[in-house]
């Protein structure tokens, strides 16, 4: 089986996250500058065999979009564009920032770690995937 990766778009940085191959797991994968996404992704996809791409879709409390969600948008337009046999799948990302970071906090992390916004988008990218994970079920 192939993988399947979430991202959790941001106009800076972007957190990437991937399952295992039996897509089981979600595992952090990394956080880059949004810049390099498509030269990154290119790299990954030609070592590792992905089969969807799942987007962080941010959406207000009442549903509606957000001042991000043209952001995001253009992003899924740029993936499409230059991985046409990867489909690309937008998901509701309200609150995984916020379940970030409390999952930082239970976890232990020291006040200064938790402060790395990089992190938090990693680790967002990850709750997408496995919310998206157990959906799919």
């Amino acid at each position: 089986m192939a993988r399947v990766m979430a991202i959790d778009y941001g106009k800076k940085r972007t957190g990437l996250a991937v399952t295992d191959p039996l897509q089981l797991i979600a595992s952090g994968l990394t956080t880059i500058p949004t810049h390099e996404l498509i030269p990154y992704l290119k790299k990954y996809f030609a070592a590792e065999e992905v089969e969807a791409i799942i987007i962080g879709e941010p959406k207000n409390l009442d549903g509606n979009a957000t001042h991000a969600t043209p952001l995001v948008e253009e992003c899924v337009r740029i993936l499409r564009k230059n991985f046409p046999q990867v489909p690309v799948k937008k998901v509701d990302e309200r609150f995984t920032s916020k379940i970030a970071f409390q999952s930082m906090i239970d976890s232990g992390l020291k006040k200064k770690d938790r402060q790395n916004k990089g992190l938090v988008d990693e680790i967002s990218a990850t709750i997408i995937l496995q919310e998206y994970l157990q959906n799919k079920i």
